[in-house]
């Protein structure tokens, strides 16, 4: 209990500090942050790591654990398969947004193009959502971008 509190005020600290965020990219603060493993597996496992480290600046729309628990039982499981690796990729890339796009630059009903391809709709009245996923936390600055935290993985369009 009390090695779980002080893991969440660690990593609460680490966002809180610009600095800190700032140095580093956005996989490792994804990592650093302990509530995206699911993430970074998915990631690793796409082969998108060394993309997500590269210069940017990208943004990207970070389901948590708990996002990808509410996904069907064996979701997770099947996408991880390597013979998946298209279909995760996919997946993936609908939540990155090419450029540094902070919530001050959002505006009610916006559209932008994935680097999927696929558009994600923004609206911002009663909440920040991504589609149909609530931005749970803003701007939270790496050194090659910035994540929202969002709290429902989006599909793309079939």
């Amino acid at each position: 209990m009390i090695r779980r509190t002080v893991l969440a005020l660690a990593t609460a600290a680490a966002f809180a500090s610009p600095v800190l965020a700032q140095d580093a990219d956005i996989v490792d603060t994804a990592v650093a942050a302990g509530n995206f493993t699911t993430l970074v597996a998915a990631v690793e496992a796409a082969g998108l790591v060394e993309t997500l480290k590269g210069e940017g600046p990208f943004t990207v729309f970070a389901p948590t654990d708990e996002a990808f628990a509410a996904l069907p039982a064996g979701t997770v499981e099947d996408l991880l398969k390597p013979e998946n690796k298209d279909r995760l990729t996919a997946i993936l890339t609908y939540h990155v947004v090419p450029g540094k796009v902070m919530s001050g630059d959002l505006t009610n009903g916006m559209t932008a193009t994935t680097v999927q391809g696929g558009e994600v709709t923004i609206m911002t009245e009663g909440g920040v959502k991504v589609n149909d996923a609530n931005v749970m936390t803003a701007d939270i600055e790496a050194s090659n971008g910035v994540i929202h935290v969002i709290d429902k993985v989006i599909m793309p369009p079939m």
